[in-house]
């Protein structure tokens, strides 16, 4: 008998809200690889509740991609997608054929890589980097260098340490924090000038 080519279950994530609510994705086996739970997200997008409507966003590091999905189904104007994992890109783009969405890209490289090509400002960013790789830290400042933020920009980032132990660039504000398990999570409102702000 030929074995099935399903996924597990184990492998899905569930969208919480918005027009594709209740729908379950797929995504692949990858080291590391671990999905914001409901629980979080639901907290999440409460914060964001008002700002995710219309904006741009960037998934960072999206692996299962469902922070970026949850955006799309919230209304979101566009979602860009970031993941060095080819598995992790198919996926992605499966998924977005499933959602049928002609709003979202997906960009296979590193996260500097993306950073340092990208022409896009997002209103919004999802940082969640692979824990225990030191990622976050790094991450936080090539985001503030690279010019891709809006002026008023809003990052979520999410990490296995408490996050006042990251040193946020001047202009970021830690305005939302919490714990779930051992998962520390918060959002984060960037303010500057338009002067400062790359042309």
């Amino acid at each position: 008998m030929a074995k099935a080519n399903k996924r597990p279950l184990s492998n899905t994530v569930r969208i919480i809200g918005g027009k594709y609510r209740g729908r379950k994705l797929a995504f692949p086996d990858v080291s590391g690889l671990r999905p914001s739970t409901d629980r979080v997200r639901e907290t999440v997008f409460n914060w964001l509740q008002s700002a995710v409507p219309a904006a741009n966003c960037l998934d960072l590091f999206c692996g299962s991609g469902v922070l970026g999905l949850e955006s799309l189904s919230r209304g979101a104007k566009r979602v860009q997608f970031v993941d060095r994992e080819k598995s992790v890109c198919k996926q992605i783009e499966e998924n977005f054929q499933i959602l049928e969405v002609d709003n979202a890209n997906i960009f296979c490289g590193t996260a500097d890589q993306f950073l340092s090509t990208s022409k896009i400002r997002f209103d919004i960013v999802f940082l969640d980097p692979p824990f225990q790789q030191s990622l976050l830290q790094e991450v936080c400042d090539q985001l503030e260098a690279s010019g891709v933020l809006a002026a008023k920009a809003l990052i979520y980032l999410e990490a296995e340490f408490p996050l006042d132990m990251v040193v946020l660039p001047d202009s970021w504000t830690m305005t939302r924090s919490k714990k779930a398990g051992a998962v520390y999570y918060g959002l984060v409102e960037r303010i500057v000038g338009q002067e400062s702000v790359r042309e």
